[in-house]
């Protein structure tokens, strides 16, 4: 990038991503020399639509805010082969920043704290759900203690929308200050409780000087995120207040519906703690208790399936648990869920990502057709594009003992698994055609291929789970092929979910 964007010296870098960077730069025009800004831009020469879309979408938002504390938009202007976002600029350095130079006391920590929580009960009023909560993106005044908040990249106007499971490099938000449904590893939909979380992080790293959960493995801080409770900030910093480190921890809950309800709530409880340390120290109050449902939201609980969720839960973990002495443990296993349309089977079968990710498995589905009925082993193939594709994000490293253990596997008969999965290639290679055989014999070698194709991603250190949706419309030749896993005697590590709906399925369906 040089030190010039059309219009514009560039003076600092505010923030680098792996797709955005921030800078502050001077207007070199002589109606309005000298006046600085704010300007983000794509960092990839050809930025892709949804890359584009992103900031125009952020430049819109922005436009439809009225909240002084939110930096406001000037233009949205064309450079090189994508865009530049102007802002108006704000003297203050990043939240970042300060924490790297100094250790926050409690004076300036809840200043800026009770800033940012007012700020967000403005976003929330208007419905709209930040997602990127993080010192990075939150501006600070060291002399006025003045705060702004910053990129709206991913913000949505949505009261609450869907996570679903993607690969690492396709999640929304930054991993570290993610939410346990932002990773849409938790089968619980996102709402504006998904911010609190993400203060939450900021404001344990502003009290300690250091992240919650510090693992390098992208899957090791998901898993952190979803099931493992932080030591409490008093623990790691003797200075920070027990009744400061338990407002932080009712942040960091992992479900939602356990956090604070309202900002309101949080910026009462922030605000008691101000006038305590004006007049002597903080004590220890029960936090809170001044908390009001700004919103009324359904808990996302599958009320009276305990029953079934703990057969699922018990189900996987004979799999991926062969060390706990579990009756087949480390097999094969097949469950089937059944029910007329709607009643819930889909969110039955979500509720095993959270051990899935426990156990650093993988979760893939497919969805059979009613019109695609001709189109055989339409969802199995469409479940295992996804796995691959969700491999081909990993390192040059990872790549590289794929490639070896799916050669080790397929053999001569690659291309066979290339024909119906092409992204197979991208980690393989270009493989020589298999022979022509007869109908019956390429059958044989296909459902083959797939056994063994299957094998490389079931192992105890990543457990495979199989879910097929709408199983009543599946064509004969998966079924067949189903069968043919199902009892291969070498397969392990592997639960297949089918679900179907019995009032559509004849007694003559096989």
């Amino acid at each position: 990038m040089s030190s010039t964007i059309a219009g514009y010296n560039l003076l600092e870098v505010l923030y680098e991503g792996a797709i955005t960077c921030v800078y502050r730069a001077k207007r070199v025009s002589q109606s309005d020399l000298g006046s600085t800004v704010i300007i983000k831009t794509l960092k990839a020469e050809y930025p892709t639509v949804n890359q584009l879309n992103q900031l125009k979408h952020e430049y819109q938002i922005l436009q439809d805010l009225e909240i002084e504390e939110i930096v406001k938009p000037l233009a949205l202007e064309n450079y090189g082969n994508g865009l530049a976002l102007i802002l108006s600029d704000f003297d203050g350095e990043s939240l970042a920043k300060a924490i790297a130079t100094r250790p926050f006391e409690l004076k300036n920590f809840l200043q800026t704290a009770i800033h940012l929580a007012a700020i967000l009960a403005q976003l929330h009023q208007q419905n709209i759900v930040h997602k990127d909560i993080k010192p990075y993106n939150i501006l600070v005044n060291p002399a006025t203690g003045e705060v702004r908040l910053i990129d709206f990249g991913i913000a949505t106007r949505l009261s609450r929308e869907n996570s679903t499971i993607s690969s690492i490099n396709g999640l929304e938000g930054t991993l570290s200050y993610m939410s346990p449904e932002q990773t849409g590893r938790m089968n619980r939909s996102i709402d504006y409780r998904t911010d609190f979380y993400s203060l939450g992080i900021t404001f344990y790293e502003m009290l300690t000087g250091q992240l919650p959960f510090l693992g390098t493995d992208a899957l090791e801080i998901i898993h952190s995120h979803i099931a493992k409770t932080p030591v409490p900030p008093h623990l790691v910093n003797s200075e920070v207040p027990e009744a400061l480190s338990n407002i932080v921890m009712k942040l960091l809950a992992k479900t939602a519906e356990e956090r604070y309800q309202s900002t309101l709530g949080l910026k009462a409880d922030l605000e008691l703690c101000q006038e305590m340390l004006q007049t002597g120290k903080i004590s220890l109050f029960q936090v809170g208790e001044f908390d009001l449902f700004s919103q009324f939201l359904i808990p996302e609980k599958l009320y009276g399936r305990d029953r079934e969720v703990s057969l699922l839960m018990s189900t996987f973990a004979r799999i991926a648990y062969p060390q706990d002495n579990h009756v087949n443990a480390g097999k094969t296993e097949a469950l089937l869920v059944t029910g007329y349309s709607g009643i819930g089977k889909s969110s039955l079968v979500n509720e095993v990502h959270k051990p899935i990710v426990s156990a650093r498995g993988y979760f893939i589905s497919g969805k059979f057709d009613q019109f695609q009925r001709n189109v055989p082993y339409s969802a199995l193939i469409s479940a295992f594009q996804s796995l691959v594709k969700q491999l081909l994000t990993g390192s040059e490293t990872q790549l590289a003992q794929w490639k070896t253990k799916l050669l080790a596997a397929l053999g001569n008969n690659a291309s066979v698994m290339i024909d119906v999965v092409p992204d197979v290639e991208r980690i393989i290679g270009e493989q020589s055609p298999a022979p022509e055989l007869a109908p019956t014999e390429a059958q044989n070698r296909f459902n083959l291929v797939f056994q063994n194709f299957i094998r490389v991603f079931c192992s105890p250190e990543h457990p495979l789970v199989l879910f097929l949706d709408d199983l009543q419309w599946a064509d004969a030749a998966t079924l067949k092929l189903l069968d043919v896993i199902l009892t291969d005697a070498e397969t392990g590590y592997l639960f297949l979910i089918g679900a179907y709906r019995d009032n559509e399925v004849s007694p003559s369906h096989h």
